[in-house]
């Protein structure tokens, strides 16, 4: 009797409950929404967001506020959205390093991109551009090469912070080159790139986003291209692999998620958002000549390229011996 009315009470409970969850993702948004970005304004992410999130926003007919939370790679703009309530109104802009990288790098973060986060959709990806400074005699990445066997103490090289693609990288070139190298990482792109336009770096693995201006006005100088294929907006440029460097490569992406346990509806509303915004001629005219591809796909098929992703750049971070500092 008295289990049969616990489970009474239990069920009573529960058909209450309901029509007020229904209510809450029939109605959302019913105000403002939060995006954490991982990166400090101006980034190669920030450039693309923006713009995004203002178009979405509009679509949902509530502001979204941009919160750019910087520092630890990343870790902690994940921590934040991790603790947030699983609403619909905390979003991450999270990238491949964040999710697929600081893991395997930093174990005791205590984030599981999988368990943690649900995908709502990636927006864009783009390979990475190797720079030198302007006054830099290197033309080429042999001659990068030849300059880092014979520099006192190693060459110095930047990323956009701990775990980066650019981090990545510089430590790919490190050990296929067998010579010590010494990693400066910062809080995002934009600061990396004003010290190798200050010439306070060797090299810089970034995105083109984030240094194409300063490219075009000889602040600095593009010597490869860190994918599978040239890009359209510096096309004389190699790529690594025509280069002489095959397999240092990385394709880099940014994408859309929200804590676990946020509700269907509210995903499949966001992703059709996000996606209908990124595909709009507005964002196309900003994205395609910054070498960046629109990627977008369902929260499943995300969901999946997260999961292959750790594990092919495990197998990466693991033979190259890259550790976290």
């Amino acid at each position: 009797m008295r289990t049969t009315t616990i489970l009474a009470c239990a069920l009573a409970a529960w058909l209450a409950a309901a029509p007020a969850a229904s209510a809450q993702t029939d109605n959302y948004p019913s105000r403002p929404i939060t995006l954490i970005v991982p990166f400090p304004p101006g980034g190669s992410a920030d450039v693309v967001i923006r713009p995004v999130a203002a178009k979405v926003a509009e679509a949902l007919k509530q502001p979204i506020v941009i919160d750019n939370r910087s520092g630890g790679g990343g870790n902690i703009a994940a921590q934040s959205t991790k603790q947030a309530a699983p609403d619909g109104y905390t979003l991450f802009l999270t990238n491949m390093g964040v999710m697929s990288i600081n893991p395997i790098l930093t174990p005791d973060m205590n984030v599981d991109p999988v368990k943690d986060f649900q995908p709502i959709t990636p927006i864009i990806s783009f390979p990475h551009i190797l720079v030198v400074p302007p006054e830099s005699p290197v033309r080429t990445v042999a001659d990068l090469a030849a300059l880092a066997k014979t520099k006192p103490g190693g060459l110095s090289f930047g990323s956009q912070g701990v775990g980066s693609g650019g981090q990545i990288l510089g430590e790919m070139f490190k050990a296929r080159l067998g010579v010590p190298m010494v990693h400066v990482p910062y809080r995002g792109a934009a600061p990396a790139a004003t010290d190798i336009m200050a010439g306070r770096l060797d090299f810089l693995f970034t995105s083109y986003i984030s240094i194409g201006e300063q490219a075009k006005a000889d602040k600095l100088r593009i010597i490869a291209i860190g994918g599978l294929k040239r890009i359209d907006a510096a096309p004389a440029i190699p790529t690594m692999a025509e280069a002489g460097y095959p397999g240092l490569d990385l394709e880099m992406w940014h994408g859309m998620v929200a804590p676990a346990g946020t509700p269907a509806p509210i995903v499949k509303r966001l992703n059709e958002e996000f996606i209908k915004a990124t595909r709009s001629p507005e964002i196309l005219r900003i994205v395609e000549p910054q070498a960046t591809d629109v990627f977008l796909t369902t929260p499943e098929e995300f969901g999946k390229r997260i999961a292959s992703d750790t594990q092919r750049l495990g197998g990466i971070i693991h033979a190259a011996r890259i550790k976290a500092q």
